[in-house]
């Protein structure tokens, strides 16, 4: 897939933005806050429709401006694509393909591909466990754009449970009778069934994405590493998975559910599922996040970014966009070789950079470079 052109309004820091990328790797070079991230997050949103920087809308739109839209135009293997994203300070955004509205952002997802690697992405290794969910959970929306709903599904059917958790807790502590034992416990029930259904789903997917992607991660990995370090990559699930079928995964769900009923009650949340799901890096059987040097921490994520674009190549049948975010200087000189190496023309990548230090005669001139100042792009020639 090719994306060839972008056309910002409104966006962040771009008030009217054309953009024609007219080579396989696209340098945008300028100081700090001048807008470079902004223009990968404006991709990063046509292709998952969420962004890693902010979670809300209004924070998206340029200040004092109602709506801000995204555009592109993409080249696929199939034919070309016209995306539109309408992003508004009050209310919803809407989506269209080829010109049409859609009624389903679900339809939206899936049809441009991408990875993004920035420096933001060493808490994969060293953060909370929600990051390194969130990362499996974002690779599963572009790889199965339905995954997008089965999330939302289980997420909705979680707050629910933990609204009426929360609520008999509340009741207990007053010592009120609104909400009987009997009642409580009846409809706790029809809420476990539902968890139990919704979360074996996201449970087994992601088990099934992982057990693809640890294999390409540990080859590259050994590669960045000249074979002196093993990667592991394990999934960690909060219950029990020892077999890949709907009823089974539920009915360990239901068993461990009724293992926790009382710590559930007490503390008022529900701790069972796969919102306390965890994924696991070791190096050499040692814990990555606590004993990995910054040197092993950069390259797991490296290896882990280029096993994206293999596993996002190899289902999807074309080579996804890869947005580099000022993470060359985050590479040391043997890192930064593995991946402009493996990049080469095979993957479009736009790359965001202060300065043209990081690369060599030959890539500068093979690529399109862009000057970015507040919000304005112009060409520079090499």
């Amino acid at each position: 897939m090719y994306l060839k052109s972008l056309h910002l309004q409104q966006f962040r820091n771009y008030r009217d933005c054309l953009i024609d990328f007219e080579a396989p790797k696209t340098i945008l070079v300028g100081n700090n806050a001048q807008g470079k991230s902004n223009l990968l997050e404006a991709v990063e949103l046509l292709s998952t429709l969420k962004s890693h920087r902010s979670v809300r809308d209004r924070e998206l739109v340029l200040e004092e401006a109602a709506i801000a839209k995204i555009q592109a135009n993409l080249e696929r293997a199939y034919g070309s694509v016209e995306l539109a994203l309408i992003l508004r300070s009050q209310g919803r955004r809407t989506v269209a393909l080829n010109r049409e509205s859609l009624r389903r952002q679900l339809d939206f997802l899936g049809i441009l591909n991408a990875v993004q690697f920035s420096s933001l992405d060493l808490e994969l290794v060293r953060g909370s466990p929600e990051r390194r969910r969130n990362w499996l959970d974002a690779i599963l929306t572009q790889l199965e754009p339905v995954y997008a709903y089965i999330l939302q599904q289980y997420n909705q059917v979680l707050r629910q449970r933990n609204a009426l958790l929360k609520a008999f807790r509340f009741s207990e502590a007053q010592e009120k009778a609104e909400l009987s034992s009997r009642d409580f416990q009846a409809e706790l029930a029809l809420w476990d069934a539902q968890l139990a259904t919704a979360g074996s789903r996201v449970t087994r997917r992601r088990a099934r994405v992982l057990k693809r992607l640890a294999p390409l991660a540990q080859a590259w990995h050994a590669s960045i590493s000249g074979k002196s370090e093993m990667l592991e990559v394990t999934y960690a699930p909060n219950i029990s998975l020892e077999q890949d079928h709907p009823e089974g995964v539920q009915q360990a769900f239901l068993d461990k559910i009724q293992r926790r009923r009382i710590p559930e009650q007490r503390q008022g949340t529900t701790l069972v599922g796969p919102h306390r799901d965890e994924v696991e890096f070791t190096i050499n059987q040692t814990p990555a996040r606590s004993y990995g040097s910054q040197g092993q921490q950069r390259t797991l994520v490296l290896a882990l970014k280029l096993a994206e674009l293999k596993l996002i190549e190899e289902v999807v049948g074309e080579p996804p966009l890869l947005l580099l975010d000022d993470v060359l200087a985050e590479l040391d000189l043997n890192r930064q070789n593995q991946l402009l190496d493996t990049i080469q023309d095979r993957f479009q990548t736009l790359i965001t950079t202060t300065h043209l230090g990081a690369f060599d005669s030959q890539w500068l001139n093979s690529s399109q470079i862009l000057s970015v100042q507040a919000g304005q792009i112009t060409r520079v020639a090499w």
